[in-house]
């Protein structure tokens, strides 16, 4: 369990990106029951004092609040004396994105994102998985979309994170190979620095560094 000061550093965090005016902690601050159905803008506008963020630090890390997350961080032993995790390790996870056509998208991943092929199932493929390094997508087809128009750009949906070494390298990369980047590399709130590029069925992928 990270310590207090490690949380107290977050919120702080969250305080200076609102001031900012990022919209990415816009989501973070919907998680607070009272401003579910504010939009990015609104959340923005609000005052947003450190109790306030500090709140919403507890809650991702699994507390009822600020109090409760103090408590159990001071109660908890120096890491040297917590006992070993038991070997329940998951091995991976691999998103399933929705596509039109499992050939044309494998071929886009393939060509424009450096992506590999690993199986194409079917005559016509109705279901495909393509893989860069550790990072692996699947590709299933559907008839029609998934969301209603538009309503995934709105959303800022995002389909998969990619976790990478060296996201300024590949986004340098993306950017030679002319992919769709609809968000440019950014530093976020939450500390990680991500682009995203959509790809021809419009799901967005965040490289995640």
């Amino acid at each position: 369990m990270p310590k207090l000061e490690t949380y107290k550093k977050q919120a702080k965090l969250l305080v200076r990106w609102h001031r900012d005016g990022n919209f990415s902690i816009g989501g973070r601050i919907r998680q607070l029951a009272r401003y579910s159905a504010l939009s990015d803008r609104e959340a923005l506008a609000l005052k947003f004092p450190l109790t306030e963020a500090q709140e919403i630090i507890a809650l991702e890390a699994g507390f009822a609040d600020w109090a409760e997350l103090k408590a159990s961080t001071e109660a908890a032993p120096p890491a040297s004396e917590q006992p070993l995790a038991a070997a329940t390790a998951v091995a991976n996870a691999n998103p399933v994105l929705y596509v039109a056509d499992v050939s044309a998208a494998a071929t886009f991943y393939r060509d424009r994102l450096g992506f590999q092929i690993d199986f194409l199932h079917g005559s016509l493929p109705f279901y495909g998985s393509v893989s860069r390094d550790g990072a692996t997508l699947h590709l299933k087809l559907v008839h029609e979309p998934v969301f209603a128009a538009g309503v995934a750009e709105r959303e800022g949906l995002i389909m998969a994170f990619v976790d990478m070494p060296n996201v300024r390298e590949l986004y340098a990369e993306y950017l030679a190979a002319d992919a769709e980047i609809v968000q440019k590399l950014t530093k976020q709130a939450w500390g990680g620095t991500d682009f995203i590029v959509r790809d021809l069925d419009g799901n967005a992928i965040a490289f995640v560094g």
